[in-house]
């Protein structure tokens, strides 16, 4: 790797149907259809045996392993390769994905055998200075019957939510949310609720995360329609929780609770939400402890898979994991993979097998990126902690 790496401070409807965007795929491809994900074999793990030994850093030490390895071999964690800092990734019901470029909004369908990417559409009108641009994705509720993609964007005058079917025309059904150069929040995702949760930053200005009336440093909640869905007492606004810095991550866990990743200072920080709830940005005195919090981690997307919980880390270059007990609190101490090897990594997606989808963010961070960069990795979860929390 190229890079100078840092560490972890604490450990048009569907294009005429699914079908039509299944067959983008390599010729080895074959969609396995509804909310079925086919896989040709296991994905590769990223921890090794337990009783693995690491290689020798000396190529001469003669405990080494024997005979060269290819270095034209592909890297089997590798999905896609070659895109312009990829931010959002929703799954497919075939079990492939769609990507959002940031600075490019660029949709791309990416394949779980490493088939050629393909561009479905480009979202125009990005204002892409500082962290804002094409960022989360999510799927529709009725994905299958209607096709529709919701996306969170960045524009010269806000952050909004856009609605459209992948090839077609994206209608902006919530305006209005701050933006700034930095603290653009951006990560959505639809609940068991089949409701909208949007995660947002402060822009730069902390007062705005404890200022109610602003939507900025907040948990928002739409419907469908991106017509808000007050808390009691809160007619027409669709604040759900406040206090945050900047929510760079949104996921729920099996016991249907919302959790966030979020970056601030003086560390980034994993929260347990809770309707009406104040996180205590900027005054850490008057809001929920944190879950857990990370110095130096640069969390991106989260995703939970069982008692796990899944980070990005960006400043870190790593996969941070930890277990949760049944309330949501945090059980012994992190535990970090894929360390140094891929660069920054920012979305984190499970899905239905278990396996996770990460994106790369090498391109719009410090040090020199990779020739291949940025890329979208698909890795089986090390752990699931154990059993599921219901």
């Amino acid at each position: 790797m190229g890079r100078h790496r840092a560490r972890l401070g604490t450990a048009a409807a569907l294009l005429t149907a699914l079908g039509l965007l299944a067959g983008c795929g390599g010729s080895e491809y074959t969609p396995a259809g509804p909310w079925q994900p086919q896989l040709d074999g296991p994905p590769p793990a990223v921890a090794p045996p337990e009783d693995a030994q690491p290689l020798p850093e000396d190529p001469s030490d003669p405990s080494a392993p024997s005979g060269p390895s290819d270095p034209d071999a592909p890297d089997p964690n590798v999905v896609a390769t070659d895109l312009d800092t990829p931010w959002g990734l929703a799954l497919l019901p075939d079990g492939s994905a769609i990507v959002g470029e940031r600075r490019t909004g660029r949709i791309l369908q990416v394949f779980p055998d490493a088939a050629a990417p393909v561009v479905l559409m480009t979202v125009a009108g990005l204002e892409v200075t500082g962290d804002g641009g094409l960022l989360g994705l999510a799927l529709s509720p009725a994905y299958l019957e209607d096709g529709l993609v919701y996306a969170y964007a960045t524009t010269a005058a806000d952050n909004r939510i856009l609605r459209f079917t992948l090839g077609g025309t994206p209608k902006p059904i919530v305006t209005g949310i701050p933006k700034g150069a930095t603290g653009n929040g951006g990560r959505i995702a639809f609940g068991p609720d089949e409701l909208l949760y949007v995660g947002t930053g402060d822009t730069g200005d902390p007062a705005l995360a404890a200022d109610p009336v602003s939507l900025a440093g907040k948990v928002l909640r739409y419907d469908i329609f991106g017509t808000p869905e007050p808390l009691p007492g809160t007619p027409g606004s669709p604040v759900w929780t406040r206090g945050h810095s900047n929510v760079t991550g949104l996921c729920f866990d099996g016991a249907d609770r919302l959790f966030t990743t979020e970056t601030g200072q003086p560390g980034d920080e994993f929260n347990l939400l809770s309707a009406d709830g104040d996180f205590g940005w900027p005054d850490p005195t008057t809001g929920t402890d944190p879950v857990g919090s990370f110095a130096d981690a640069g969390l991106g997307g989260c995703g939970i898979l069982g008692r796990a919980a899944y980070f990005g880390s960006l400043t870190g270059e790593e996969l941070v994991s930890v277990v949760l007990d049944g309330n949501g609190a945090l059980v012994g101490e992190p535990e970090t993979y894929l360390d140094g090897r891929y660069g920054r990594l920012r979305s984190v997606v499970v899905d239905p097998l278990g396996v996770l989808w990460l994106t790369t963010s090498n391109l719009d961070g410090p040090g020199e990126p990779d020739p291949d960069d940025d890329r979208v990795l698909r890795i089986l979860a090390p752990t699931d902690g154990g059993e599921e929390v219901t």
